[in-house]
């Protein structure tokens, strides 16, 4: 317990700034959708001419942009992707973060074993990916329910959304700790699972761009749960979900047995 409102002290700040910078991008999104409505002149014309590539980076599908639900989902890929480095980098960094700034002897000489350590950690990781999640969930209620002129119902939709986040911040901070695991070398490894992320997240847009390679799409999360097809098609898939707590499961079990065996540095 003191080794979790440890963590939790040490990334109070942070999950703030993060909070804060969510919030931020909630309200600048919904302003913009505010002044696209308001000019009188359709989303959906201005992007018309885009070249097929573009919209795909920027996220613009085909839906229909001039409809709240429709700018939301469009919206909703930004918040991921901050959700998902966030999740990534501190996964990563709570479990190298002893190595890094050689308190590992300070910490590791104390009579608890590694197993219950790593679980703190975890957990205190955990609560602040939870906060970041509710925090993005209220603003997006209380910001989309503001600009949502046509009383469109999209509350249902925002929930299963951010479900689906929630699975891919715990999938994206496993990810991390299991690299900061493994890595002889704790500095490397925030780095590394950012450039897992975006990876995983350019191929995403390479499956957008090029239907032939749909089937890769097992390959990359952000495809897992993807708010066109949440929103406007089966909701959250139950392979996503079963492949999503399986590779959890086995990154978790991964940060346990090869931090267990890790040679620290101090």
């Amino acid at each position: 317990m003191n080794v979790f409102l440890k963590e939790l002290r040490s990334y109070r700040k942070s999950i703030i700034f993060w909070s804060i910078g969510v919030f931020l991008m909630v309200a600048s999104g919904m302003a913009k959708y505010e002044a696209y409505s308001s000019s009188g002149q359709s989303i959906n014309d201005l992007i018309a001419d885009l070249p097929k590539s573009m919209k795909a980076i920027i996220g613009f599908g085909v839906v229909d942009l001039s409809k709240i639900s429709g700018y939301y989902s469009m919206l909703y890929i930004y918040l991921l992707l901050m959700a998902t480095i966030h999740a990534a980098m501190l996964g990563a960094s709570i479990i190298a973060k002893e190595e890094r700034d050689k308190t590992a002897e300070f910490l590791f000489v104390k009579p608890i074993s590694r197993n219950t350590i790593i679980s703190a950690k975890l957990l205190a990781a955990f609560t602040n990916i939870a906060i970041f999640n509710l925090v993005t969930w209220v603003s997006l209620i209380v910001l989309v329910g503001k600009y949502n002129s046509a009383r469109e119902s999209v509350n249902g939709d925002i929930a299963l959304t951010m479900t689906g986040m929630f699975i891919l911040q715990v999938l994206f901070l496993a990810i991390g700790s299991a690299l900061a695991a493994v890595k002889k070398k704790p500095k490397a490894a925030p780095s590394l699972a950012t450039g897992v992320l975006l990876l995983t997240y350019m191929l995403s847009i390479a499956i957008d761009l090029n239907e032939d390679i749909e089937n890769l799409k097992y390959f990359t999360p952000f495809k897992y749960f993807d708010a066109k097809n949440v929103m406007f098609g089966g909701g959250l898939e139950g392979i996503f979900i079963v492949l999503s707590v399986l590779l959890i499961a086995l990154l978790l079990a991964v940060t346990f047995i090869f931090y267990k065996k890790k040679d620290l540095n101090a």
